[in-house]
């Protein structure tokens, strides 16, 4: 049978199957239009080992003397008893290639075992790897499954892993290790993605960085429990890949059923982690349904989307405290300074006057809103804003109507209900899940949520989960596994019910932040922390999969609620503007010259955000730690655009003190080498409120006043000598065609 090759934007994947298995034997680099007889890759047998080539395969095997982690695990039972057919031999029984474009369907079998696993791939446009696989029981007794993980073989170089990790305010941190034998796994147990979840797992040569070294890397769309890991055998071979962490006997496959997995998606880069960005981008922009599609993608259909509008929230404005007249005085500052979206956060419902009580109940509260929330809708739409509304469905407090009417709808460990004598997981936020495998609980939300949307004139949802699925189980019975299922039937519902309606996929912040819930949402929110500090990290991790419109960033208060920090609003503008654009703050309290700074920052995200929700991420790899200058290029960028038009927007940021009495000159990447370029700082410049605080010294750089004129290949081999910035402040450069 001869070999599958998919090719993609400089990437490519090598399947064979000499050894009657699927094994990959090359995934990486494009190889070019032909291959050579892979029978040259026949592998030595060493002393005190199995006597034959074990091979790397897509589902990895002890059957085939694989001695690292196996992708299948489970067991058959039979008349009651546990424990057969524990070791599979999968064969290939079919291949089935796209005829156009780069996908592919290898079924492989054990007809014995009574198993067979079809392995869906495909290799998108941007060079991004889909891989999900699909295990039927053909067997005639029920087969329990407890793993089927998606791996992918990295090559000999890969010797550097790379994974994130976090906590509530401070999501998305990078952590290095070298690749060592044995096997380092990320466990995620918080029945929702967590905010320590490590939204990438890459590989790479010794080093690599933003713009340079080779780079696998692997993302697992799943919004639930579910493990990622490395894998390095005594042979040598290195697998990167992820799973779905299942619970006990959460999945049993009577026979004829099927299951199939979470996604993995992979991407390889030669140019960095950069261009692991671009594959990822690349992918988002060109689904049919995202907020801002394509060109390729409106080429096949797909609608045009609108510009991100300019948010505010009212959570750090008002918090609980609900009052019409303030509202309206908000959406009136708000609607001044340029707003086009106003979003009422938690407070509006019934009984709900802090976090101890009313979850559940998705009704208004009448006491609070004795004409509903029409009022406060009209007002904000009649000065031209959208209105959004957040909500929390998959959550409920004791202290509620629909948990007095129905405590059998708490999720938990016990058979019965508390009320009943069951036992409860323990309150967090003093909330609890409601159960949403039980098919009343869900169409009671689904009913709630949608008579919302209908009676109201509501253009966006912040959809909340304030808290991990601990001890989660339906009918006494371990149930995260379908509980995640119902939410995403919950969010499809709902989006084909009122396609219109944009959500937002809130978790704590940043707790549910994957490509499985970003299929169902329109944007995350990547933290609760507004602190601009702590938001450069956060962003910057984020960003490395999610593309900047589709990552709420906010302004907010002069002094952070969740740090205590105090920034200026340069800073805090800067920081927000590389994502989706708005302000979480009472900004009937920004007055005078700061005042017109911000009208004036909102009036260049309008100006720029085309450009930043469809350019290319490019990201400086700088010696000095506490210096990041990263930016976006237009796509495509070239000696061919109008002279005068922004080409690319970078910012310089200053995240600490340097060793260093000046930063020197700092090149500035991504730019067509070819083209000329003229580089402008443009905010904060003389005039605005807090331009005086940003810089330490005594004489700016030659062309900071007035602007630089070079060519892109001077720009980022040479540079630019950078004004010495303050600890915690920023500067935003345009860069024009010359």
């Amino acid at each position: 049978m001869d070999p599958l090759y998919l090719r993609s934007a400089s990437t490519s994947l090598v399947i064979s199957f000499d050894s009657g298995e699927a094994e990959v034997i090359h995934w990486g680099a494009d190889l070019g239009d032909a291959l050579p007889d892979l029978a040259i890759l026949g592998a030595p047998v060493p002393h005190s080992a199995v006597d034959a080539a074990v091979p790397a395969g897509l589902l990895p095997q002890a059957s085939s003397s694989w001695r690292g982690r196996p992708a299948l695990r489970g067991h058959r039972i039979t008349d009651g008893v546990p424990g057969y057919d524990f070791s599979v031999r999968l064969r290939v029984a079919e291949v089935t290639a796209a005829a156009v474009g780069s996908s592919a369907v290898i079924v492989q079998g054990d007809a014995d075992a009574g198993i067979r696993v079809s392995s869906a791939l495909t290799l998108h446009d941007g060079g991004l790897l889909e891989l999900r696989h699909t295990v039927t029981n053909t067997g005639t007794t029920p087969y329990q499954l407890d793993e089927l993980a998606t791996v992918l073989p990295v090559a000999p170089d890969a010797v550097e892993l790379l994974d994130l990790t976090g906590r509530w305010c401070r999501e998305r941190h990078p952590q290095r290790r070298a690749i060592e034998q044995g096997t380092w796994v990320r466990t995620g147990r918080h029945g929702r993605t967590g905010h320590d979840s490590s939204l990438l797992f890459a590989a790479g040569t010794a080093g690599f960085g933003n713009r340079h070294g080779k780079v696998w890397a692997t993302h697992l769309a799943w919004s639930g429990n579910h493990e990622q890991f490395a894998d390095s055998a005594a042979d040598g071979r290195t697998m990167i890949g992820g799973s779905e962490l299942l619970g006990p006997a959460e999945v049993v496959l009577a026979p004829g059923a099927s299951h199939t997995t979470p996604a993995l998606f992979a991407a390889y880069s030669d140019r960095g982690l950069d261009g692991i960005s671009e594959a990822f981008y690349a992918w988002f922009r060109n689904r049919a349904h995202h907020v801002l599609p394509s060109a390729a993608a409106a080429a096949h259909g797909a609608g045009a989307g609108k510009p991100r509008p300019v948010v505010l929230n009212t959570w750090e404005a008002v918090y609980f405290d609900h009052n019409l007249t303030t509202l309206i005085e908000l959406a009136d500052s708000a609607a001044e300074l340029g707003v086009e979206r106003f979003v009422l956060d938690d407070g509006w419902f019934r009984g709900r006057r802090d976090d101890h009580a009313g979850l559940g109940d998705w009704y208004v509260d009448e006491a609070l809103w004795p004409a509903g929330l029409t009022p406060l809708i009209d007002a904000v739409t009649s000065r031209g804003m959208e209105f959004g509304l957040w909500v929390e469905p998959e959550m409920v407090n004791l202290d509620s109507d629909i948990v007095r009417a129905h405590p059998e709808w708490i999720a938990g460990p016990s058979v019965q209900s508390y009320k009943d004598g069951g036992r409860l997981p323990l309150e967090w936020r003093h909330q609890h899940i409601i159960d949403l495998v039980n098919p009343d609980a869900w169409q009671y939300i689904y009913d709630r949520v949608d008579a919302l949307l209908r009676e109201n004139n509501i253009s966006y949802l912040k959809w909340d989960q304030n808290r991990d699925l601990l001890e989660h189980g339906h009918a006494g019975r371990p149930s995260v596994h379908e509980q995640t299922l119902a939410a995403y039937r919950l969010f499809d519902a709902l989006k084909a019910a009122h396609p219109g309606v944009e959500i937002e996929s809130c978790s704590s912040g940043g707790a549910r932040v994957d490509l499985g819930i970003l299929e169902r949402t329109d944007r995350i929110w990547a933290s609760d922390c507004n602190d601009a500090l702590e938001r450069q990290t956060i962003q910057r991790w984020t960003g490395l999969v999610v593309p900047p419109e589709l990552v709420g960033g906010h302004v907010g208060p002069t002094t952070s609620h969740t740090t205590a920090r105090t920034h200026d609003l340069s800073f805090r503008a800067i920081t927000a503007l590389f994502g989706h654009f708005g302000m979480e703050w009472d900004v009937r309290q920004v007055e005078g010259v700061q005042r017109e700074e911000l009208k004036r920052f909102i009036g260049i995200y309008k100006e720029h955000r085309g450009l930043i929700h469809s350019g290319r991420m490019v990201r400086a790899d700088l010696a000095d730690d506490s210096l990041m200058l990263h930016g976006v290029v237009a796509c495509p960028a070239g000696a061919s655009a109008v002279t005068g038009s922004t080409a690319a927007l970078f910012t310089l940021v200053s995240t600490g003190s340097s060793p260093a009495e000046q930063p020197g000159r700092i090149g500035i990447p991504g730019l067509d080498a070819d083209a000329a370029y003229r580089v402008e700082a443009v905010f904060p410049v003389p005039g605005d409120a807090d331009y005086a605080r940003t810089f330490t010294q005594v004489q700016p750089p030659a062309w900071l006043e007035s602007g630089a004129t070079a060519s892109g290949r001077f720009l980022a081999e040479v540079g630019l000598p950078m004004p010495v910035l303050n600890p915690e402040h920023a500067l935003l450069l345009q860069v024009t065609t010359a």
